[in-house]
């Protein structure tokens, strides 16, 4: 079966969101609602999203747009009907009582819903209809969270469900799992669950509301949001809407009945506006002072709020077993936390699938958990994890396990996908060798390299594993969200405020070396980027040979927003790039004031798309909207490239002071305008110097390491200065960029 045309109903955020996914596909779409004017603001919303829900901005006309009376008629062509409206069943049904009589024959017909049953969506249908009728429940925003769930009955054709999956993982790039018609399907019924249990223990352990957010978050695998951070963005009333709908649906007997009672403190927040975000604030609020915004949490336990402290528990890596092993309140709430989640979601095999890996799966897909319930009881061991449980009775999977002890239990991951992808790869490969910040695998032939920090930045031992793992050819690639975010500029700063700028210089030397030793060694070099590739992170990707990049990249050189400039070769790589333009043929200060232009700002892409016209990367780089195929598809230039020979070393031309000139009339002219003050001047006139050529003229030429050189010493003059590391230190406390 072969899906050509789609119609959304419902232009809400899901049903955009779903119709900018199918642009994104090149799938033609038709998005209705009541009234045209409502599609059209929702076609305007998705234009001008951010994040951007579209790829390609470009596309955005692909997208036609209709209201339900006047244009039904488009259902007539459509290979799949996607219902997105409001969350009440009678609407729902009348509906699908329309589309069924407009259909083509064999048409799909699905539901986005994320919590009404099959059983009572298709109680007014027929055989036939319930056939071609199943639940696809897509994730918020869309283009960014990859889970995709199908949900079955027993009534449905299997091979058309069978082939719906297999359109929306390849060329929708969606995770899809298919489950079965229970309460919250998979992802909802844990992660809800999840989310109830952490607050509920908060309360019990008298923890601040900052307290549980730093430990049920990075520490766990879990998005920094943390639990009551995530209420406030979701919204505190839809919460629970949701958790009302999970207590009608669920027995009695369900362990979710416990977790998902009311709480006097969530009801007094709705009746006085507190909804989240979107409202007056939550359990967080923004308070203005004096003038200026301070951020303040609310007192669990009197209601009142207070000036919001940064709660740091010296946990800056995943590791579950030492988080519950912690001899202090955090451990003790991890534990709490932890053991009730593994508990629950065990309790729900078979009910909700037979393959308890889905479980783990759905929760990174549609959570960004690094580890799953099932990966979790894994790391903290089966023996370990019986010596300290408490009662478990009617857990069958519990029951069982807690017999055959079997540490070894876990088996094979990513079962939903046919894809050999880099999580069912690694427990197949070598581990070479393991470092605090990355770890090399050796698979058959070549190597793997995953980087293991937080937001995967880069120091001296990630350069370390980079250099040792050239032996062999080498995939860059993570399963984590981030590529890299660059530099670890904590790592930086810990040698700055030392005034150990001997080891900063050591450092850098490292990276360049590192980096142009990538670009140049014996084997190829393929970097297989998604999330953010930003600064050191993209001068890896850039001196690589090869490119397989995910659609969902944020891509760029953001160095000088605090106060740096790129100095890993960026600089150098982005003006080879664009010296060889026609337009830099013609004049040879094109490129250094187009890299001068780009940097300067710190420009970034959100797209392949975007980053291409800026030449982050090449038209020949491969682009994939499937995460899971960035490993296979790398793998394939390796087979590709069994006769690599490495490139020859660039040599530019470029005319030293007199294209600085123009770069230092640009710096006056934003300065006087107040765009730039003091040290953005400064700033920019380091990154003139270096992309000038320095002393030189177009007569001389000009060699990679000379480029280098001139890279190292601006950083390092920009390093020791202090209004640099004021701006470090302001980004790395409020993720905001200093103008100073």
């Amino acid at each position: 079966m072969e899906i050509n045309n789609v119609v959304v109903i419902g232009s809400g955020t899901m049903g955009s969101g779903i119709a900018a996914q199918l642009c994104n596909a090149n799938i033609p779409v038709t998005l209705l609602d009541l009234k045209t004017e409502i599609s059209q603001k929702a076609k305007e919303k998705i234009l001008h999203s951010r994040p951007p829900l579209l790829i390609d901005k470009s596309k955005i006309d692909n997208i036609k747009i209709g209201n339900i009376v006047d244009n039904f008629n488009v259902v007539n062509e459509a290979d799949w009907i996607i219902e997105a409206v409001v969350e009440k069943i009678d609407i729902k049904q009348n509906i699908y009582e329309k589309i069924f009589k407009s259909r083509k024959k064999g048409a799909i017909v699905s539901s986005n819903t994320s919590s009404i049953p099959i059983k009572i969506l298709t109680e007014k249908m027929s055989k036939d209809e319930k056939k071609d009728f199943c639940i696809t429940h897509f994730f918020n925003p869309v283009r960014y969270m990859s889970l995709l769930e199908i949900v079955k009955s027993e009534n449905n054709d299997l091979n058309k469900i069978n082939s719906l999956k297999f359109f929306c993982e390849n060329l929708l790039g969606k995770g899809t799992i298919i489950c079965n018609d229970t309460p919250g399907f998979l992802g909802n019924r844990v992660g809800v669950y999840a989310m109830q249990v952490a607050m509920t223990e908060a309360f019990k352990l008298k923890l601040s509301i900052e307290e549980a957010d730093s430990v049920f978050g990075r520490p766990m695998g879990i998005p920094k949001t943390g639990v009551f951070g995530l209420y406030d963005l979701i919204g505190i009333d839809l919460m629970v809407d949701v958790l009302k709908s999970f207590i009608k649906e669920l027995p009695p007997s369900d362990e979710f009945q416990k977790v998902a009672k009311e709480i006097p403190l969530v009801k007094k927040l709705i009746e006085t506006g507190y909804t989240g975000r979107k409202g007056k604030g939550g359990f967080y609020r923004i308070n203005k002072t004096d003038g200026n915004k301070i951020l303040e949490a609310i007192n669990l336990e009197t209601g009142e709020y207070f000036v919001s402290k940064k709660i740091d528990i010296k946990s800056d890596k995943v590791d579950i077993k030492k988080l519950i092993n912690r001899k202090d309140k955090y451990g003790e709430y991890a534990w709490s936390v932890i053991s009730k989640i593994i508990k629950y979601a065990s309790s729900l095999v078979p009910e909700i699938t037979n393959e308890f890996n889905d479980i783990d799966e759905a929760m990174r897909l549609g959570f960004n958990w690094t580890k799953g319930p099932f990966e979790m009881l894994e790391e903290i061991g089966v023996k370990n994890f019986f010596e300290r449980v408490d009662s478990f009775e009617n857990n069958k999977f519990l029951e069982n396990l807690s017999k055959s002890k079997d540490e070894n239990y876990y088996g094979e991951r990513q079962k939903y996908t046919d894809i050999e992808t880099l999580g069912k790869i690694k427990p197949k490969a070598i581990k070479l060798d393991k470092h605090d910040s990355a770890e090399i695998y050796r698979f058959k032939d070549f190597n793997i390299i995953e980087f293991t920090t937080k937001a995967n930045t880069l120091d001296y031992d990630s350069m370390d594993c980079l250099k040792k793992a050239t032996d062999k050819p080498l995939i860059i690639i993570n399963e984590s969200i981030q590529f890299s975010a660059g530099v670890n500029l904590n790592y930086i700063m810990k040698f700055a405020d030392k005034g150990d700028f001997k080891s900063i210089e050591k450092f850098i030397r490292y990276f360049q070396e590192t980096c142009k030793h990538l670009k140049y060694c014996d084997h190829p070099v393929i970097s297989a980027p998604s999330g953010l590739t930003l600064g050191g992170g993209f001068e890896v990707l850039v001196q690589s040979n090869f490119v397989v990049s995910h659609t969902n990249i944020v891509v760029g050189l953001v160095e000088t927003i605090v106060g740096l400039v790129p100095a890993g070769g960026g600089c150098k790589e982005m003006l080879w790039r664009w010296s060889q333009t026609e337009e830099a043929i013609k004049d040879p200060d094109f490129a250094p004031l187009k890299v001068f232009d780009i940097i300067g700002y710190a420009k970034t892409a959100t797209s392949p798309v975007e980053a291409e016209p800026l030449k982050y990367l090449k038209p020949d780089d491969k682009k994939l909207m499937n995460r899971n195929c960035l490993l296979p598809y790398s793998r394939k230039i390796l087979e590709e490239n069994r006769d690599f020979k490495s490139p020859k070393e660039c040599k530019f031309n470029l005319s030293g002071k007199e294209v600085k000139e123009k770069m230092i009339k640009i710096l006056e002219k934003l300065y006087n305008d107040k765009v730039i003050l003091d040290h953005g001047m400064e700033v920019g006139k380091e990154l003139a110097n270096v992309l000038s050529g320095g002393d030189t003229n177009l007569g001389k030429e000009i060699s990679e390491d000379e480029l280098l050189k001139l890279e190292f010493n601006s950083f390092m003059k920009l390093i020791e200065s202090k209004k640099t590391q004021e701006r470090i230190k302001h980004t790395l406390q409020t993720s905001k960029p200093l103008i100073n």
